[in-house]
């Protein structure tokens, strides 16, 4: 014989032969010859084979002491301990002791992707949950596509969306709607008079109708690029050097016009476009250069020719007075002769007296 102490919250499974003979809660108890115990937290997970729970079942007082909980293939059972999520069962069966604990079992179909909208959405951000959904997030300035198992299902707009994982495949294709910009550079043009010219051209532009843009058209971003280069290639290649140079906006409108159809079939709406800049080869800009030195030399002659052209006329209008007004010429000769003095520092006389008497004659009428 042989005494045994079950302690409060334990259970204790007596066998005898490999067979379960009784089943021992919180007490003092005397053992037989030849039986074993085996004792078990109540509080803790009990692990055990399919072969064995179905033996252990068959005895009354165990199945009483026990929530047996059975998951399909396509369920998951949320476990709730004293009305806080605790676990996650899958297929399955699965013996949990009842013990101290309230527990509460909630089972989901996951097989419909979709879930349910009473289960708590904290609980999708929990780790025993996490392995079991797929989540996706739209931003406030995205729109996205929902394909579920490879087909169009709809129009998604910003948010936070879980599904649950299954064998059903979903795929979320997103775009941004706000205002984008594309930039076409170093493209290498020939003008109408054979000018070869690189330009970089800069485009505005937003998506509009996503289902055009994603499902219609495929990459319609690389589309779209193509389908302006190919617009600026073509209006460059209609214009002359001189042309281009002197009306550079032109080049935008004419593009705009040409491209206003095609990129509405992908879903994409043009804001604003324009050349950025225009890069002359290394001659071409060298005789830009030239002609633009000869054109300012040009204007400064001109000018000069006009500067001096009106001196001689104010010339001859003072001469045509002073000749016709003897005071005036002597006035103006004084002037001269203050302008003279005023550069003298130092007067020295020699001589007779004639000489006062040639300065008198100098400045005094």
């Amino acid at each position: 014989m042989k005494r045994v102490t079950i302690n409060t919250n334990y259970v204790g499974l007596v066998f005898k032969k490999g067979k379960l003979k009784n089943v021992l809660t919180a007490g003092t108890y005397w053992l037989g010859f030849g039986e074993s115990i085996a004792f078990y937290d109540m509080a803790k997970e009990y692990h055990y084979s399919v072969a064995e729970l179905d033996i252990l079942l068959e005895n009354a007082d165990f199945a009483d002491l026990i929530h047996l909980v059975s998951v399909a293939d396509n369920e998951l059972v949320l476990v709730y301990q004293n009305k806080n999520f605790k676990s996650v069962l899958t297929a399955g069966r699965h013996a949990i002791w009842k013990g101290l604990s309230e527990y509460n079992f909630v089972k989901v179909d996951i097989s419909n992707i979709n879930i349910d909208g009473t289960i708590d959405k904290n609980l999708l951000e929990k780790a025993p949950l996490l392995n079991y959904i797929r989540a996706y997030k739209v931003e406030s300035f995205e729109k996205g596509l929902l394909f579920i198992d490879g087909k169009f299902e709809s129009v998604v707009e910003a948010g936070n969306y879980v599904y649950w994982k299954n064998s059903t495949t979903i795929q979320l294709l997103k775009t941004d709607v706000r205002q984008l910009n594309m930039e076409i550079i170093g493209q290498e043009i020939l003008t109408k008079d054979k000018a070869q010219l690189r330009v970089n051209f800069s485009i505005q532009y937003k998506v509009e109708d996503i289902i055009k843009a994603l499902l219609d058209n495929k990459e319609f971003e690389k589309q779209l690029y193509i389908t302006m280069q190919l617009a600026l290639r073509a209006c460059i290649g209609l214009m002359t050097f001189d042309e281009l140079m002197e009306s550079k906006e032109k080049v935008a409108e004419m593009v705009m016009g040409i491209t206003l159809d095609k990129v509405e079939n992908l879903g994409v709406k043009l804001t604003n476009c324009g050349v950025k800049d225009i890069v002359l080869p290394g001659d071409v800009k060298e005789i830009m250069n030239q002609v633009l030195v000869a054109e300012k030399r040009a204007q400064a002659n001109i000018i000069t020719r006009r500067e001096e052209t009106a001196s001689t006329r104010s010339l001859l209008n003072t001469a045509k007075l002073m000749e016709d007004n003897n005071m005036l010429y002597k006035l103006k000769e004084m002037e001269y002769v203050e302008k003279i003095a005023e550069k003298i520092n130092n007067i020295s006389l020699s001589g007779s007296g004639q000489i006062v008497d040639q300065l008198k004659q100098i400045f005094v009428k």
